[in-house]
């Protein structure tokens, strides 16, 4: 580490409290599209995307027109005080697109647990019900309640005293865990005979394929039987589409891989190529149900961030990202699983469009994987209960080559580990 790097490190320990984990060790100085630069000019592939934020890239020129455009006008009103009209075409737009039976409405706020809050304030306002389902290995955010609504304690839950009632986890499909989906429908009866009556429960929030949780992907088979669920008993469904959104999935949404519609989605992450706004949709008789003053914030649909989802929006629908997340999530799946036949430690590979991850035997695999693609230039992300999952967010805006090249390195990160390894896990 040089002299300049280990004196930014040394204040930033001094500077910023601990429970703020950070991945690098080096410091961003610039971006464009796919590609970061630290201070000595070094460049790294972002397959990371801001977790999840960038779909469009690190400053695409169209979003970036539409802030200066924005800039020149106004950077803050309130719109509970002032509204401006680019708020309601952006709603305008969204209602348009979200997946949700009928006539739906949409409220703008800031963050993606700012939006999972105000869906359960929706929920629960009309439903007039207190109960929450969520599922284990969510992650729905890091405030009180979103932290009793993850399904995951360290590090999200852990110090931090009880949290919020009325907050209940069944359990997740997933076949490559020997959870199939009569064991997750009948961890939510359960629920309802030792825990919750159904008539109290307002809300099953999940998310359609889960993020911090390992990528993991909701079969339609159980969603069809939650939305029956969900039904018979005046139960809310709320899909968590924070990560999944805005093309990530070969889809807007990833609800539209399903023929079940949710009551309520949240969003945010990429809804803004990087600048902070999320919203909930859902369906206007729903969405009506708090009185005045009930919902909004300082920030909420900041002028700014909604210029910037306007530009979201084009680049999406003009660039082709949906199929282009499709085209490159292909490449990658055919990548990956040709890696798990030679023996490198994978045990299973999964995704859905460019939401795809790939899952070690051992959290100690994935973790130096991460760092030797880190050494030769390629940021990576991990997650999973367990956290022996890599998860790939490059922006579905990468360019071919260095798509390819991003491919190169982790073929050969994955070679060193199988010339390396003795046994079927990959070891650090």
């Amino acid at each position: 580490m040089s002299v300049k790097k280990k004196s930014m490190q040394q204040r930033k320990e001094q500077a910023i409290p601990r429970g703020v984990g950070v991945l690098c060790d080096w410091y961003v100085q610039r971006a464009e599209n796919a590609t970061l630069w630290d201070d000595t000019g070094r460049a790294w592939i972002d397959f990371a995307g801001g977790i999840a934020v960038l779909n469009t890239g690190h400053r695409h020129p169209h979003v970036e027109d539409a802030i200066a455009r924005q800039l020149q006008l106004f950077t803050h009103t309130a719109f509970q005080i002032t509204p401006y009209q680019n708020y309601v075409e952006l709603a305008e737009r969204i209602n348009r697109a979200v997946p949700i039976a009928g006539p739906a409405k949409t409220a703008f706020f800031t963050t993606g647990a700012e939006a999972v809050e105000n869906a359960v304030k929706i929920a629960r306002a009309h439903t007039k019900r207190h109960g929450i389902i969520t599922f284990g290995g969510g992650f729905h955010g890091r405030t009180f309640m979103t932290m009793a609504m993850t399904g995951k304690v360290a590090p999200y839950k852990r110090d931090f005293g009880p949290m919020p009632a009325s907050v209940w986890h069944g359990r997740y499909p997933s076949a490559a865990h020997g959870i199939s989906v009569d064991d997750a429908l009948n961890s939510l009866h359960d629920i309802f005979s030792q825990d919750i009556a159904p008539e109290d429960v307002a809300a099953i929030v999940l998310e359609p394929v889960q993020g911090e949780g390992g990528f993991r992907i909701a079969p339609t088979e159980f969603l069809l039987r939650l939305r029956e669920l969900a039904d018979r008993h005046g139960i809310l469904l709320i899909a968590d589409e924070v990560q999944s959104g805005f093309g990530r999935t070969g889809r807007l949404f990833a609800m539209e891989h399903h023929p079940v519609k949710a009551d309520l989605i949240t969003m945010a992450k990429s809804l803004a190529g990087g600048m902070p706004l999320s919203a909930v949709s859902g369906r206007a008789e729903v969405m009506d149900s708090p009185t005045p003053g009930g919902l909004g914030g300082t920030y909420a649909g900041h002028p700014l961030a909604v210029a910037a989802a306007h530009a979201v929006l084009d680049v999406i629908e003009k660039e082709q990202l949906c199929e282009r997340a499709q085209d490159l999530g292909a490449r990658l799946m055919t990548f990956l699983h040709q890696a798990q036949k030679s023996d490198c430690g994978i045990s299973d590979v999964r995704g859905v469009g460019s939401m795809v991850a790939v899952e070690f035997y051992h959290a100690d695999a994935a973790k130096a994987v991460q760092q030797q693609a880190m050494d030769q230039g390629l940021l990576l992300l991990t997650c999973g209960p367990a956290g022996n999952v890599i998860r790939f967010l490059y922006p579905l805006t990468i360019p071919d080559e260095q798509f390819t090249q991003a491919l190169a390195i982790l073929s050969q990160v994955l070679g060193m580990h199988t010339a390396d390894s003795a046994s079927p896990a990959v070891t650090a």
